[in-house]
């Protein structure tokens, strides 16, 4: 359930010129490559604009997230962070469910 191969992302999407380059490139489960597709911004539900996502090449993943052990949820600390929790549904019901199996193995976080 938890052990899905991962795809070749496309940080800035082809739909908008992106190049098929490494610096363009990233891992990116299933679910949140498919919610994402060519968007590049998103509404951070905080202040309600319009902000860029989280990119993988230029940001560092703990100034933007966090982890709540208990909840196994990720929270958003910065407007692009909370931006990309949403618009990638990081919460949803089946990825609580792996992150609680990878928990569980020892393997997160």
């Amino acid at each position: 359930m938890f052990n899905f191969r991962f795809e070749v992302e496309h940080i800035i999407p082809r739909a908008d010129r992106g190049p098929d380059e490494l610096p363009n490139l990233a891992l990116s489960c299933g679910a949140c490559n498919s919610y994402k597709r060519a968007f590049t911004q998103a509404i951070d539900p905080e202040s309600g604009e319009s902000v860029p996502l989280f990119h993988p090449r230029q940001n560092v993943w703990a100034e933007h997230f966090s982890f709540d052990a208990e909840s196994l949820e990720l929270r958003g600390l910065t407007p692009q962070g909370r931006a990309t929790v949403v618009r990638l549904r990081m919460n949803d019901e089946f990825q609580i469910e792996a992150r609680f199996r990878w928990v569980q193995s020892g393997l997160y976080p």
